[in-house]
């Protein structure tokens, strides 16, 4: 059913068929700018930074076509954030010189830069990783931010192959930047054989809590969340969703798959679990579509997608009432 909540409200347009019209990421209205705009979603179609696969640019296509299938109303916790606050898509990061990699990072960040003095939060949509730390560099000039960071890999190495902004550096130069505070930075899922420990090493010298996969087993996720919620206290937080976070079998339509990760549901509970936390933004990364032509690994990216939306329209609607 596809009934909505108010049929001339901001609702409204899921309730056509979700086969027509232009494709917004979840159907929200499609803005020219962020101007009067709460939450912005916000596609980075950009994978210069891979360091093997490319397909992510073709992520925030792929997601906005999936997530016609997200609804207003949270089944589990009544959240709708469409009735929280202005929802509204403001398209893609225009990236007019995409084969210039600190370039192209650069024009990221100008473009969030003018994001975030709108007082929007932005949602985004990459992409590769390497996305996240121009994002940073706009939103997080005035103080750094915690993380709750979900991730096979830290993404905390620093140069490969003559450079120092692949999608496995972005939080390495956050931090060295003073964007990300180590200190209040968990990342969840850590797994998989490297060549080298340097990013292992690096998050754990500076101070971040680093989750490694056998050690979310066996805590379990409630517990888990327990030390999200510890570690990034009450300070301004980012939430950084990668897909390859979840084992393959859930998003094989990602650049760098680990085997043995998180499940769907994991996900869903881990996200739900950062409620009321002082969320500034967020992130889902490294959706890349030709390595899934099912479409399940972009329907996976649209589903956290709505997951972290909500968690940011209830801390919006909380700020707004404080």
């Amino acid at each position: 059913m596809d009934k909505p909540v108010n049929p001339s409200g901001p609702t409204a347009a899921m309730t056509a068929p979700r086969y027509r019209e232009i494709p917004t990421f979840m159907r929200a209205p499609l803005a020219d700018g962020p101007a009067g705009v709460d939450i912005a979603l916000i596609g980075v179609p950009f994978d210069g930074g891979v360091t093997n696969r490319p397909g992510a640019r073709h992520g925030p296509r792929e997601i906005r076509n999936l997530s016609s299938l997200m609804r207003a109303i949270h089944h589990a916790t009544r959240i709708n954030p469409y009735a929280l606050c202005q929802v509204a898509d403001l398209g893609d990061v225009p990236l007019p010189r995409v084969f210039d990699l600190e370039g192209s990072l650069a024009d990221i960040a100008e473009f969030y830069r003018g994001v975030h003095a709108a007082g929007a939060i932005p949602l985004s949509v990459g992409g590769d990783h390497s996305i996240t730390y121009p994002i940073y560099q706009a939103i997080a000039a005035e103080r750094p931010v915690g993380m709750v960071h979900v991730d096979a890999h830290t993404d905390t190495w620093d140069e490969f192959l003559g450079s120092k902004f692949t999608h496995g550096a972005p939080f390495r130069r956050a931090v060295e930047a003073g964007l990300l505070d180590p200190k209040r930075t968990i990342q969840i899922g850590i797994r998989g054989a490297q060549n080298s420990e340097e990013g292992w090493t690096f998050s754990l010298e500076t101070g971040m809590r680093v989750v490694f996969m056998e050690e979310f087993t066996a805590l379990g996720v409630e517990a888990v969340i327990a030390e999200a919620r510890r570690v990034v206290g009450s300070g301004p937080t980012y939430v950084s969703f990668d897909v390859d976070g979840l084992d393959p079998v859930y998003a094989p339509g990602t650049g760098t798959p680990e085997v043995g990760g998180l499940t769907t549901v994991e996900a869903q509970t881990l996200l739900r679990g950062l409620r009321g936390l002082d969320l500034v933004g967020g992130d889902v990364v490294e959706v890349a579509p030709p390595f899934d032509p099912s479409g399940n690994t972009a329907l996976v990216g649209a589903t956290m997608m709505y997951e972290i939306l909500c968690l940011l329209a209830e801390a919006v609607a909380r700020r707004r009432q404080s």
